[in-house]
């Protein structure tokens, strides 16, 4: 929750900044370099649901990102997991000198 909490900061911050799109995504890597396109949907949806967050334009650009990421977010979670299973892949193999 903590993260999702961060990416949803950096979202929101983004957006008052004026920012959308691809500065506004660049924008929350930057701030949390860990959050993938799920983590990014999932703080856009709680930006949404956010009763106090009234802005039309924020809403209507964190919206616009979150449907962009929710359509093509499988790339980066796909990307996150060979990268991960390489690496596993590499511990278990011996070294040879």
């Amino acid at each position: 929750m903590k993260e999702k909490k961060r990416v949803y900061e950096a979202l929101v911050d983004g957006a008052m900044e004026g920012l959308t799109d691809q500065a506004l995504y660049d924008f929350v890597k930057a701030r949390c370099p860990n959050a993938t396109s799920k983590k990014i949907v999932r703080a856009s949806l709680l930006a949404l649901t956010d009763p106090h967050l009234k802005d039309r334009n924020i809403l209507d650009v964190i919206y616009a990102l979150a449907i962009k990421h929710r359509l093509d977010g499988g790339e980066d979670e796909e990307a996150d997991e060979q990268v991960q299973s390489s690496q596993a892949a590499n511990q278990n193999t011996p070294q040879f000198s």
